[in-house]
């Protein structure tokens, strides 16, 4: 189960990652990678870049060294209404390829009851600015996987799968399967990420996708396991980035 993109990667931006925006894009090209995301932290964490980072990130070049290379965020939700650490004013002005939205303890709680999580995804799906849903398969932020990826699949949220949760969210493996499966029943596509802090990790999604392919999930409904399905995601949620890449597909 091969992937042509990692959507969600961190640079040195975020303090408690190791490597430049350079670093990890040649690292993508040595790995053979179509595109990459750096989608460094929401100003709510504690160690976030500068608001000035985000509205400067399109100084970036669109391709570097052969690799696309998608500017986006990883917004933080502040409350169970689905609140983000960006407005939306500021989502539109940044006008950013990918943005991600997840839950952190240190900008929301350590753990919420079922149905203030399962309320705060509902909430977020009506986001129009939202395009992936990081590592929510959280034991202490467990939510109604059923109902709530059907919402997501409504409005377009991506699910991600998270190749990190393993090593820095322990125990949370069955929690993964059911929202894997409940993205499967629903038609809600995900995408197979690998979290990356450094170049070390980056596209390092082996203890996901064992499970993937135990549960036969449809290649069709992952949107980083080809060209067409990344460009087609990235169509679907407006995004101007997609027209270039499509232009040299």
């Amino acid at each position: 189960m091969d992937f042509i993109a990692d959507l969600h990667t961190h640079t040195l931006v975020s303090n408690h990652a190791y490597n430049t925006v350079t670093e990890m894009v040649t690292q993508a090209k040595k790995l053979g990678l179509y595109a990459m995301a750096v989608t460094d932290h929401g100003v709510a964490m504690p160690d976030a870049p500068h608001l000035w980072y985000f509205y400067n990130i399109h100084s970036l070049p669109d391709i570097v060294d052969g690799v696309w290379l998608l500017k986006g965020t990883e917004a933080n939700v502040m409350d169970v209404d689905g609140t983000l650490d960006f407005s939306d004013d500021l989502l539109k002005r940044f006008d950013l390829d990918w943005i991600i939205v997840s839950i952190h303890s240190d900008t929301l709680a350590p753990k919420l009851d079922f149905d203030s999580a399962t309320k705060l995804w509902l909430n977020v799906a009506e986001n129009p600015y939202v395009d992936m849903i990081g590592h929510s398969e959280s034991r202490f932020h467990e939510y109604d996987y059923d109902a709530v990826t059907k919402v997501f699949a409504q409005n377009n949220k991506v699910v991600e799968m998270n190749g990190n949760s393993a090593n820095c969210r322990p125990g949370n493996e069955d929690n993964m399967r059911r929202l894997a499966l409940a993205c499967k029943k629903n038609g809600t596509k995900i995408a197979v990420n690998s979290d990356a802090h450094s170049i070390y990790s980056l596209a390092d999604v082996d203890t996901v996708t064992p499970m993937l392919k135990e549960i036969k999930f449809p290649r069709e409904l992952i949107v980083n396991a080809t060209k067409e399905n990344l460009i087609a995601e990235l169509k679907l949620h407006g995004k101007k980035i997609a027209a270039k890449m499509e232009e040299q597909l």
